[in-house]
């Protein structure tokens, strides 16, 4: 239905616009008192509600209140403040108009020329884990109203969302106005604001019915472009970095130096960390286009785990890890940062650096060094674009307690290992998911010895995996992310000296699969799950 029109030859021209009156309502008080008292010294009226009201007169500046201005107290908990026509009347008026301004004197409402407002943290309080109402009450009504109506009227009012423009509003009091193309951008700003503050809704709201019910209806992703890259995957493509709202991954993360990200830094890095962050104890994941050349946790009684954690993943494939990217789930050390010191590596991501490995990174000056967010963590769902659409799935992740899972595992053949063995199957198993299928992952103590990967066979897999590790396969334990059709890949593996290994089983050959592992005295577990990682 369309809205309400006039006729183009009633409007006024107003270009600066004097700040007699502001509206005032933040949820977020930093730099709140320098405007107000700005704005005071002007002679600018102030109408606040709440705490905002509360902090502006404890500074000793005159505040009106929103219930004496709409006649109506607050209430219902605060949910309704500034719902009413003698709020939005004030904000919507266009004072070009002839009778809009009639219409306010007859009403007896007075407009308003500047209008801050930012919004009830809801982001925040989703982060900090808070569920059900306490997150419900954190979704701003009055907010966003008085935000889009002001934004929609930005020929008459400033709308301001971040205490960032304060500074320019303070200069426009005492310049004499704000001007229209100060408005409208700031109006643009604003409507970005709550347009992300809705998609954050929206989002919260899609997840918990992940949770509950299944997928939803209707997804909404906001992205705000963080940085335009060089180049894409090739020097031919255009390419961007973007920020989802709510995100907390490697696009928020730090860089703290180095060259420029490139797009296939940002790809390399987060399958980095899906490998380092799947392991309990300290590790390391070395990564080259999009698969592991290398993944490792610490010795057992390491003097320096983190740095035994990379020297272990080093050793997997050094031919590979030339200029390949690290991550690391534990701070890096100083020790970690002396053995790079020579290995050609093009970034390295952890969730901390000591001050001393920085100082030894400063002298690979083309070494991008990425910092992890403080409340960084590993993704719910994955979201993948399809041409004409979009895939949802849930993330494939492990459970926290996979011991106690594995000790479901269907023992198929061969007796049940030691526990250390166990716990190396394990590894195997965990870092078989950050290998791109088919996927054949050898291990020993905890650290990769030979990947095989990428390959359109799983036989193919298997014998690379092998060629890989050498003579370091024998007495290895090997993991594979799906079955195996036939019982030729397994042959591979055992004819290398493998001794134990790890499958999700169900094919329609497993018997000849099993049958195969008997006849070899090799140990087998089917785990009924597969990691397929396309």
């Amino acid at each position: 239905m369309a809205g309400p029109s006039h006729d183009p030859a009633l409007y006024r021209h107003r270009d600066a616009v004097r700040i007699s009156r502001a509206l005032v309502s933040v949820s977020d008080k930093t730099n709140l008192l320098p405007l107000a008292k700005a704005l005071a010294e002007a002679g600018v009226e102030i109408v606040s509600t709440g705490s905002t009201a509360a902090t502006i007169r404890e500074a000793g500046y005159d505040v009106t209140d929103v219930a004496s201005v709409t006649g109506f107290p607050e209430s219902l908990g605060g949910r309704v403040k500034t719902l009413h026509p003698a709020v939005h009347a004030g904000l919507l008026a266009d004072l070009r108009l002839e009778d809009h301004e009639a219409q306010l004197n007859e009403l007896g409402i007075a407009p308003f020329e500047l209008v801050v407002v930012n919004l009830y943290p809801f982001v925040e309080t989703v982060r900090s884990g808070a569920q059900g109402d306490d997150v419900v009450e954190q979704i701003d009504i009055g907010g966003p109203a008085m935000v889009r109506a002001s934004a929609k009227n930005f020929a008459n009012v400033a709308i301001v969302v971040s205490p960032e423009s304060y500074p320019a509003i303070i200069d426009a009091v005492s310049a004499g106005g704000t001007t229209l193309t100060q408005r409208r951008d700031l109006a643009a700003r604003a409507f970005s604001h709550t347009a992300e503050y809705d998609s954050a809704v929206s989002t919260w709201f899609a997840e918990e019915t992940l949770e509950g019910e299944g997928l939803p209806q209707h997804l909404t992703i906001k992205a705000e472009r963080l940085e335009t890259l060089r180049y894409g995957e090739n020097s031919h493509q255009r390419a961007a970095i973007y920020s989802r709202v709510g995100g907390h991954g490697i696009a928020q993360a730090t860089q703290l130096q180095g060259k420029s990200m490139s797009y296939n830094n940002y790809v390399d890095a987060d399958a980095a960390l899906r490998a380092a962050f799947d392991m309990v104890k300290p590790a390391v994941a070395i990564i080259k286009h999009a698969n592991p050349c290398g993944i490792a946790v610490s010795a057992p009684n390491a003097l320096d785990p983190i740095a035994s954690a990379h020297l272990r993943a080093h050793e997997c494939d050094p031919v590979s890890a030339f200029g390949g990217v690290i991550a690391a789930n534990r701070t890096v050390t100083l020790k970690m940062a002396e053995n790079l010191r020579d290995i050609f590596t093009e970034v390295i991501v952890a969730p901390d650096f000591a001050p001393e490995a920085l100082e030894v990174f400063k002298l690979k000056k083309n070494l991008r060094v990425l910092q992890l967010p403080t409340d960084w963590q590993q993704e719910r769902m994955d979201v993948r674009l399809v041409s004409g659409g979009l895939l949802l799935q849930d993330a494939d992740r492990f459970p926290d307690d996979i011991e106690s899972v594995a000790k479901d595992w269907e023992l198929v053949s061969g007796e049940r290992p030691s526990e250390e063995d166990m716990t190396n199957l394990i590894f195997a198993w965990k870092s078989c998911r950050a290998v791109k299928s088919n996927a054949i992952v050898l291990a020993h103590g905890s650290a990769t010895v030979g990947i095989g990967m990428g390959q359109v066979n799983r036989v193919d897999s298997c014998r690379l995996a092998v060629e890989r590790a050498g003579e370091r396969a024998a007495g290895s334990v090997a993991a594979s992310d799906a079955f195996f059709p036939f019982a030729d890949g397994p042959q591979v593996l055992i004819d290398a000296g493998i001794k134990t290994i790890i499958q999700p089983g169900g094919s329609v050959r497993d018997a000849e699969v099993v049958d195969a592992a008997k006849a070899a005295g090799v140990t087998m577990f089917f785990t009924g799950e597969r990691h397929f990682f396309h």
